[in-house]
């Protein structure tokens, strides 16, 4: 697989890009060099995709990863887990699916705190474990993410011990190297990170703070790795929402496109969501 195309992509859930004022954007803060180098060469991204309303969670990241308009097809933006019609989309246009038959091995690196890793109630069902489930037939769980070759969705495993877990955390350098590792196994590897949506509905500036500081610290790392040839990083978002503290809810902002790395010009000109997966088709085609 050496001289295979390999991808990392990090999904980054409600982040925007905002005013360049750091009162309202806490994406501005000095504090975060790292991030905002980075958000200042992206390529901002409609998530609106012509459809009346605030951009939500199942419909944005239907549309990023399938590459349909997902809000279209909905007539709607659909916030959380997706309903069954949607679901139906995902499993049939899921960028998994389409790799998989292009005879590119996937993985989905976020780990589930279970142990049978085919068994999530559908209610529980985000657009990635939907397409995960569906394409790969299981989610990566305990026993992965114990081994370093999972990482949890909060980084550094800070949530987990309301769920059972009772080890160490981890540093978010730390985690970023697992993710390296298992990113060098497959040709392409998701990482979902949605706490800063979380944090952006909360409300609250510690936690946003917190949210922030571990991505300055894992995003450069992981972004490693397009340094090495044939490589490619990728970041991108669904909808805006922690980039403008003025309010809790998402926001109309467009979202950052970051890539780095072989066919990283593929990219820069793209201009909505939609049109993410099938740049990432056209590079495997290319390969």
């Amino acid at each position: 697989m050496t001289d295979r195309l390999k991808t990392l992509f990090i999904f980054v859930d409600g982040l925007g890009m905002g005013a360049a004022d750091p009162e309202t954007n806490p994406l501005c803060d000095p504090q975060l060099p790292n991030l905002g180098k980075l958000l200042a060469n992206a390529v901002p991204l409609d998530a609106c995709l012509g459809v009346e309303g605030l951009p939500q969670s199942a419909t944005g990241q239907a549309a990023l990863f399938t590459g349909m308009n997902a809000p279209k097809a909905m007539t709607r933006h659909i916030e959380g887990f997706p309903p069954a019609r949607l679901k139906e989309i995902i499993r049939h246009e899921n960028i998994f699916s389409k790799l998989r038959k292009r005879n590119q091995r996937c993985s989905f690196a976020n780990s589930y705190w279970i142990d049978d890793a085919t068994n999530i109630p559908p209610r529980q069902q985000s657009v990635t474990t939907v397409m995960t489930l569906s394409a790969l037939g299981g989610v990566l769980g305990k026993t992965e993410l114990l081994a370093g070759k999972a990482v949890n969705h909060d980084i550094t495993r800070w949530t987990m011990h309301t769920r059972g877990y009772d080890g160490e955390l981890i540093r978010p350098e730390q985690a970023a190297r697992h993710l390296l590792d298992l990113a060098e196994e497959n040709n392409f590897t998701l990482f979902e990170y949605f706490l800063t949506d979380r944090a952006g509905h909360s409300g609250e500036h510690e936690l946003i703070s917190q949210t922030l500081e571990t991505l300055e610290r894992f995003i450069p790392q992981v972004a490693a790795f397009a340094q090495q040839p044939n490589h490619l990083f990728l970041l991108c978002s669904d909808h805006g929402n922690i980039e403008d503290g003025s309010t809790r809810t998402h926001t109309l902002n467009p979202v950052p496109l970051i890539a780095l790395g072989t066919h990283a010009p593929t990219f820069q000109s793209l201009e909505n969501l939609t049109e993410v997966t099938p740049a990432i088709l056209n590079c495997y085609a290319q390969a």
